[in-house]
C-alpha cells in the first residue's frame, strides 16, 4: 500500500506532455546522427558584422555555415538576408539544421519606444508587455526570432552606462516587468509567426559594476545578491523565458559565463531552467584578460559551468575538440550544450519551417505602422517625469510665444537613445518639430550651445554617428541668438541633457551633471526672468541639484523614442498629465552614490539633525537623502492620501492583511497616482532595509475623485533571505506604509507572528 502512491507520484514526476515527448525524440534521433564537430557547430554564435559590441567580428561565416560549424547568427535583418543564409544551412549542410537568428531588441525595433528606464517609469505593466508584444512582432517581420532582452540588471550606480536599458533599482519592480517583458516577447508560444525567443540577461549581477564602470568586477555578499539583485532573472525563468545571457563580470572571484554556482547551481538546479544558456559577446574568450587561463582551458570551463553557446569568441569551436580528447570535457557535456541548442529550435518551429520568419509580406506591412508609432507616442508619455513645477508654469499656454532652446531640441539622432540598432533616426520627431505639430504657440527655435565643447568627449561618443554636432559658431554667438529669443518670448523652454551615446554599452561616465556649455546656457536663460522649463534628456539619474533651485520646471523625458517630438509637446501642452514615477533615485552628487532608497541602517544612524551629527552616519558637506527619491514624480494635479485603514493589526500564520488608503485628485486636472506599498521588517535574524516596495498600483482619477484603494498582504511579502539563504519570514512587527513615492508616506505598525 505504501508502494503504490509512490509509484504515482514518481510518474507524475517524470511524465512529459506528449509534445515534450515528441521533441526530445526529434532531437534524440537528430543528434544521433550527428559528429562530436557538428554538435560543437551548434553552440557557435556568430556575427557577419552590424550590430556589434566588440572588435571582433566573426570570418567566413558563409562557409562555416556549410560546413555545420555555426548554430547561430546576429547582427542581419530583413527576411531576405536572412533567407539567403538560412539557404545555406538547410540546403548545402550535411544535416540541413537551421539556423536561429537574434537580436539586440531592447526597446522596440524598427519603431523606436523609450528606453527601458524611462519606460519602467510608467509603472505600467500592461503598457511595458505591449511594448514588448509590439517589437517582438515587428523582429519577427523582418526575419529575427530570437531577441536579447530584457536586460533586467539592478543598477544603484547612475555612472553605470547601462542603468538606461533597466529597470532601476528595486528588486520587486524589476520582477514584475522581467515577467511582463518574457510574456510580451514570447506569447503563449511559437505557433504563429509574431513571437521571438526572449533572452534575459544579464546573469548575473552585472548592474553592480564597482565605481559604475562598464565591465568591471562586481563583489557582494550572497545575501545581498539573491535578495536583491536576483530575483529579477528569477522572474523570466518562472515567466518561462527561453534563454539566458551570461554577463562579462565576475562573481565570487569566478567570471559569470564561467561560473557554475550561477549558470548550474542555482539557475538550473534552484530555478529549474532548462533552456539555453549563451555567452554575451566574446565574454568567453574576455576570460583570459580576467585572469582564468588560455582560450582552450575559459571554454571548457564555460562548457562545465553550464554555458550552451558562445557568442563569437569560437572558443567552443576551435578548442573543445581537443579538450574532449584530453579528458577535459565530456561528450555528456557538449551533448547537453548542444540538445539545448536544438531545442530551442525545435521550439521556435524551424525544424518544421526554417522560412517561418522570411515573410516578405510582413516585413512589408507590419513595421513601423501608424498604429505603433501611435503606441510609441502614448508609452513615451506614460515614460515623462515631471520632476519640478513651480507655480504650475506647466501645462504651457496654448497661446503666446515659446522659445525652444537648446542643443537637443531638434536633434533627430539624440531622440532613439542606446541600443537602437534597427531604429531609423530620420524618422523620428523631434522637440522642436512635435512643438510645431501641436500647432498651439508661436514657436521660436535656437540651438543656444553644444551638447559639449569637449571636442575629446565627443570624437568619444561619435563612435557610431554624430550625435555630438559641435557647431561652426563660437559659444558666444550661439548663446547670443537664444538670449535674442528668449526676450522676446513668453516662457523657455530648454531642452537640455546627454546625448544617446553618453549612455548606454561602454559609456560611462564619473561626471554626471549637464555638460559646462549646457550649464552655461542655463544660467544665461535663468538670468533674463523668463520663466524656464528644462525638458531633461538622460539615459541615467543626473545629478542637477543647481537646475533644481533655479529652474522653474523639469520634466524627464529620458530618450523617448521614434514619436519622442510628440509625447514632450503632449506634456507641455496638457494634453497628457504626466504620471511617471522614478525607478532609480536621483543623487545630488556623485559622491552620495549609492543612493537608493532600500539601504539599511547604522548603529550610528543619523536622524536629519545636522547640529548633533557628529559620531553619526552622515555627510558634512551634503545631505545623506538623494535629490529626488524613488518613486518620486509630479503631476498638474493634487493628490491627497487618506490615513491606512488595516483589516487588523494582529495576525497569525497564513492569513491575509487588507491595507485601504482613501486616494483623492483634489487638483483640476484629470490624473493618474501611482500608489507605492511598502514594508519595513524592524527586528530580524538579519538586518533589513529600511523600507521595501512590496506592491503598487496605478489609479485614473479625475479631478475632484475619491477613491478607497486596498492591498493585499501576505506572508510571502515578509519573507527574505537569512544568513543560511532560507527565503522565509519570521514572527514580530511590521509596519506597512503607501504613499506617492519611497520618502513621503502614511504608516501603521501591525503584528504578525507564524
Amino acid at each position: 500500500m505504501r508502494i503504490f502512491p509512490l509509484f504515482f507520484i514518481l510518474l507524475l514526476f517524470f511524465h512529459k506532455t506528449p509534445a515534450q515527448n515528441k521533441m526530445n525524440t526529434f532531437v534524440a534521433n537528430l543528434m544521433s546522427k550527428m559528429t562530436v564537430d557538428e554538435k560543437i557547430g551548434q553552440l557557435n554564435l556568430v556575427t557577419p558584422g552590424g550590430a556589434v559590441t566588440g572588435s571582433v567580428v566573426s570570418t567566413d561565416v558563409d562557409n562555416k555555415i556549410r560546413n555545420g560549424q555555426v548554430g547561430g547568427l546576429f547582427g542581419i535583418t530583413g527576411p531576405d538576408k536572412i533567407r539567403q543564409a538560412q539557404d545555406i544551412a538547410v540546403k548545402n549542410s550535411r544535416l540541413k539544421i537551421p539556423l536561429i537568428f537574434g537580436l539586440d531588441v531592447i526597446h522596440g525595433h524598427r519603431t523606436i519606444f523609450p528606453i527601458p528606464l524611462g519606460l519602467s517609469c510608467s509603472w505600467d505593466t500592461a503598457m511595458i508587455r505591449k511594448s514588448a508584444e509590439i517589437a517582438a512582432s515587428e523582429a519577427t517581420a523582418d526575419g529575427l526570432n530570437w531577441v536579447f532582452s530584457p536586460m533586467v540588471d539592478i543598477a544603484r550606480d547612475p555612472r553605470w552606462g547601462r542603468i538606461a536599458e533597466g529597470s532601476g533599482e528595486d528588486p520587486f519592480l524589476g520582477s514584475q516587468i522581467a515577467k511582463v517583458m518574457v510574456q510580451g516577447y514570447q506569447g503563449k508560444d511559437f505557433s504563429g509567426n509574431k513571437n521571438a525567443l526572449a533572452c534575459v540577461k544579464h546573469f548575473a549581477l552585472y548592474g553592480a559594476a564597482e565605481g559604475g564602470r562598464d565591465y568591471n568586477t562586481t563583489d557582494m555578499s550572497r545575501i545581498s545578491m539573491h535578495e536583491y539583485f536576483l530575483p529579477p532573472y528569477k522572474a523570466a525563468i518562472d515567466a518561462g523565458v527561453g534563454s539566458v545571457m551570461s554577463s562579462f563580470n565576475e562573481v565570487d572571484g569566478v567570471p559569470a559565463t564561467a561560473n557554475k554556482y550561477l549558470l548550474t547551481d542555482v539557475l538550473r538546479k534552484q530555478w529549474g531552467f532548462k533552456g539555453l544558456v549563451v555567452s554575451d559577446y566574446t565574454s568567453v574568450s574576455e576570460m583570459i584578460a580576467h585572469g582564468i587561463g588560455d582560450l582552450q582551458r575559459v571554454s571548457a570551463e564555460a562548457l562545465k559551468a553550464g554555458l550552451d553557446m558562445d557568442m563569437v569568441s569560437e572558443g567552443f569551436l576551435n578548442t573543445l575538440k581537443k579538450s574532449l580528447r584530453e579528458g577535459k570535457v565530456t561528450r555528456a557535456q557538449i551533448d547537453s550544450a548542444c540538445k539545448k541548442v536544438l531545442e530551442a529550435k525545435y521550439k521556435l518551429g524551424l525544424f518544421d519551417d526554417p522560412y517561418k520568419y522570411c515573410s516578405t509580406e510582413r516585413f512589408n506591412n507590419e513595421i513601423f505602422t501608424e498604429e505603433n508609432r501611435k503606441a510609441a507616442r502614448e508609452f513615451a508619455t506614460h515614460s515623462f517625469v515631471l520632476l519640478k513645477n513651480q507655480n504650475n508654469v506647466l501645462p504651457l499656454k496654448t497661446s503666446g510665444t515659446v522659445a525652444v532652446i537648446g542643443p537637443l531640441a531638434d536633434s533627430k539622432f539624440n531622440m532613439l537613445g542606446t541600443w537602437s540598432v534597427s531604429g531609423d533616426h530620420s524618422k523620428s520627431v523631434t522637440v522642436l518639430e512635435g512643438m510645431k505639430n501641436a500647432g498651439a504657440a508661436n514657436i521660436l527655435f535656437a540651438k543656444g550651445a553644444n551638447l559639449t565643447d569637449d571636442t575629446a568627449l565627443a570624437k568619444r561618443v561619435n563612435a557610431f554617428n554624430k550625435q555630438v554636432d559641435i557647431d561652426s559658431r563660437s559659444p558666444d554667438e550661439m548663446l547670443k541668438e537664444a538670449l535674442d529669443i528668449a526676450s522676446k518670448s513668453d516662457v523657455v523652454v530648454a531642452v537640455v541633457g546627454e546625448g544617446a551615446d553618453m549612455t548606454g554599452e561602454a559609456s560611462s561616465m564619473s561626471n554626471i551633471s549637464l555638460q559646462p556649455s549646457q550649464q552655461r546656457l542655463l544660467q544665461e536663460l535663468v538670468k533674463t526672468g523668463k520663466p524656464v522649463v528644462m525638458v531633461l534628456f538622460n539615459g541615467r539619474p543626473m545629478t542637477i541639484p543647481w537646475e533644481d533651485k533655479n529652474v522653474n520646471a523639469i520634466l524627464s523625458v529620458w530618450f523617448p523614442g521614434t514619436e519622442g517630438g510628440n509625447a514632450i509637446a503632449d506634456v507641455l501642452f496638457g494634453k497628457y498629465n504626466p504620471s511617471g514615477k522614478l525607478t532609480t533615485s536621483f543623487p545630488i552628487n556623485t559622491g552620495q552614490i549609492p543612493a537608493h532608497y532600500n539601504r539599511k541602517n547604522t548603529g550610528r544612524p543619523f536622524d536629519g539633525n545636522v547640529n548633533a551629527a557628529k559620531f553619526k552616519s552622515n555627510y558634512l558637506d551634503v545631505s545623506n537623502d538623494p535629490l529626488y527619491p524613488f518613486g518620486y514624480g509630479l503631476s498638474y494635479t493634487k493628490f491627497n492620501y487618506g490615513d491606512i485603514k488595516l483589516s487588523k493589526t494582529s495576525l497569525k500564520g497564513n492569513e491575509t492583511l487588507t491595507a485601504t488608503v482613501t486616494l483623492t485628485n483634489s487638483g483640476s486636472f484629470d490624473g493618474e497616482e501611482v500608489m507605492q506599498l511598502y514594508i519595513t521588517d524592524p527586528v530580524a535574524t538579519v538586518t533589513r532595509s529600511l523600507k521595501d516596495l512590496k506592491g503598487f498600483k496605478k489609479v485614473a482619477l479625475k479631478a475632484g475623485e475619491s477613491r478607497e484603494v486596498s492591498f493585499k498582504i501576505t506572508p510571502d511579502l515578509l519573507k527574505f533571505f537569512n544568513s543560511n539563504l532560507k527565503y522565509d519570514w519570521e514572527s514580530g512587527e511590521f509596519f506597512i506604509h503607501i504613499g506617492t513615492n519611497s520618502r513621503d508616506l502614511k504608516s501603521a505598525k501591525i503584528n504578525w507572528v507564524k
